[in-house]
C-alpha cells in the first residue's frame, strides 16, 4: 500500500478550534454572498422559464444583444456566453428569460420573444431565399423532392430525398455544431454534388446565428423540481443518520450528519460567490457529495472504533489523534485522485458540466477537510461534556455491544492517571 506519510504525529483535536473557526469564515462569506444577492441563484429547471442556446457565425456580440433584448422590453433576460477550452471558438450564447404565467402559452411566448429579438437584430435575409442553419429535414426533403435535383423522377423521389436532406442536417448539426457558414462546405455531406449545391444556392443563404437548443420549464413544474430536490438532500441525510446510528452510536451518526450538511452549506456559499446557478445537475453533484463525505467519514470513525479496543488506557483524544493519522495517506490519495478527476471536468467538461464539476470540485475539498474537522471534534466534545475521558466502544471485543460494566471498567485506569 501507498504510504505518502510514516508515522505522522499531528494534533488534530489540538487545532480543532482553528478548523471550527475556518467553517464559521466561510459559512459567514458565502451565506453573506447569498443574502446581498437576494438569494440562491436557482436556474431555469427550478424557477422557470425559457433558455435559447444560440450560435454565431462570429464573436458574439454581447452588449449588441443586450441592448436589443432591453430594447424589446425583456429586462429580466440574461445573457451568458459558452467558454470552453475544448472548443475555444464556440461563439455560443445562452439567453434566459424568467418565465411570469404557468400556461403553455405563456411559456411559448418566451421563446417567440428571444426569436423575435435574434431575428430582428442579426438576420440578414436575402430576397426570396430561406435561412438553411434554421431548415429542418422534412421541409429540405420537400424542396430537393420539389426540385427533383438528381433527376430521379416522381416515382422514386420520396425516400432518397429525405435520406439527403437527413445527411444535410446531420452534416450541419455534427461536423458545423448546428452552423453552416458557406454552402460550399455542404459538398463534404455524403451524397451532395454540384447539382443539389445548385439548387440550395438558388432558394438558400447561411444566416449569422444558429439556435441549437432551446429548454422550456413551467414556473410551477420548477416549484415542484426545487421542492423535491431538497426534500431527496434530506432523505439521503436521514437515512445515512439512521445506518451510522446503528452501525456506530447515535452521536456519530449526528456528528456526521452535521459535516455533511455544512459541507452541502458551504458549497451553495461557493456558488452564490462564483454566480453559479443551482440546476438538477447540481443537485445530483450535491447526493454525489453527500455520499463522497459520509464514506470518508465512516473511514476515520471506524479507525476510531478499532483504536479504542485496542488502546483502553488511553485519552480519547489521543486515540482520536492517532485514529486521523493512520488514514491520512488513504484520505489523500483517494481525495486527491478524485479531485485531479474533477477539477479537469471543471477545465474541459464544457459549460453543460461546468457547474456539475464546480460542485464536486469544491464538495470534495470541503467533505475532505469536514471528516477530520467538524466531524470528529463533535464526537470528541460530546464525550468530554459528558465527562469521558476515553469512549466507550460501540462494540466489544467478543463482537457484542458493550455493557456498562465493560465502560466503566474502560474508564477506570483513566481516571486513576
Amino acid at each position: 500500500m501507498i504510504e505518502l506519510f510514516r508515522s505522522p504525529n499531528i494534533d488534530w483535536i489540538g487545532k480543532s478550534k482553528w478548523f471550527i473557526l475556518l467553517s464559521v469564515a466561510l459559512l459567514a462569506l458565502g451565506w453573506g454572498s447569498i443574502v446581498q444577492k437576494g438569494g440562491i441563484r436557482y436556474g431555469i429547471d427550478f424557477r422557470g422559464g425559457t433558455l435559447v442556446y444560440v450560435r454565431f457565425a462570429q464573436q458574439p456580440p454581447i452588449e449588441k444583444l443586450r441592448a436589443s433584448l432591453r430594447s424589446h422590453g425583456l429586462m429580466d433576460s440574461s445573457i451568458q456566453e459558452v467558454k470552453d477550452l475544448a472548443r475555444p471558438n464556440a461563439n455560443e450564447v445562452v439567453i434566459g428569460l424568467e418565465q411570469k404565467g404557468e400556461g403553455d402559452v405563456d411559456l411559448g411566448a418566451g421563446r417567440a420573444a428571444i426569436m423575435e429579438v435574434l431575428n430582428s437584430t442579426f438576420a440578414s435575409a436575402e430576397s426570396g431565399k430561406q435561412d438553411f442553419n434554421a431548415a429542418n429535414t422534412s421541409s429540405l426533403a420537400e424542396f430537393l423532392a420539389r426540385r427533383d435535383v438528381l433527376g430521379l423522377g416522381p416515382a422514386a423521389a420520396s425516400d432518397r430525398y429525405n435520406e439527403l436532406a437527413r445527411s444535410l442536417t446531420d452534416f450541419r448539426d455534427t461536423e458545423r455544431s448546428g452552423l453552416v457558414t458557406n454552402l460550399a462546405d455542404l459538398k463534404s455531406a455524403p451524397g451532395v454534388d454540384d447539382r443539389v449545391l445548385s439548387a440550395l444556392r438558388d432558394s438558400y443563404f447561411t444566416g449569422q446565428f444558429a439556435v441549437r437548443n432551446v429548454e422550456i420549464v413551467g414556473p410551477k413544474v420548477g416549484a415542484q423540481l426545487r421542492t423535491q430536490a431538497m426534500l431527496a438532500t434530506l432523505y439521503a441525510l436521514a437515512g445515512m443518520l439512521v445506518y451510522i446510528a446503528f452501525r456506530f452510536e447515535w452521536v456519530y451518526g449526528s456528528a456526521a450528519v452535521l459535516a455533511v450538511f455544512h459541507d452541502v452549506l458551504v458549497t451553495l456559499g461557493f456558488f452564490s460567490i462564483f454566480n453559479f446557478e443551482i440546476s438538477l445537475t447540481v443537485i445530483a453533484a450535491l447526493l454525489t457529495l453527500v455520499g463522497y463525505s459520509m464514506n470518508d467519514t465512516i473511514v476515520v470513525f471506524d479507525r476510531i472504533r478499532e483504536n479504542v479496543r485496542l488502546m483502553r488506557r488511553d485519552s480519547f483524544s489521543d486515540i482520536v489523534n492517532r485514529s486521523i493519522n493512520q488514514t491520512l495517506s488513504r484520505t489523500i490519495l483517494t481525495s486527491g485522485l478524485t479531485f485531479i478527476t474533477v477539477l479537469v471536468l471543471l477545465l474541459m467538461g464544457g459549460d453543460v458540466l461546468r457547474s456539475f464539476a464546480f460542485a464536486l470540485t469544491v464538495g470534495i475539498v470541503v467533505g475532505t477537510y469536514s471528516s477530520i474537522g467538524i466531524a470528529v471534534p463533535v464526537v470528541v466534545f460530546w464525550y468530554r461534556w459528558r465527562g469521558l475521558h476515553v469512549a466507550p466502544a460501540s462494540v466489544s471485543s467478543s463482537g457484542g455491544r458493550a455493557t456498562p460494566a465493560d465502560s466503566k471498567n474502560r474508564l477506570a485506569p483513566a481516571a486513576k492517571r
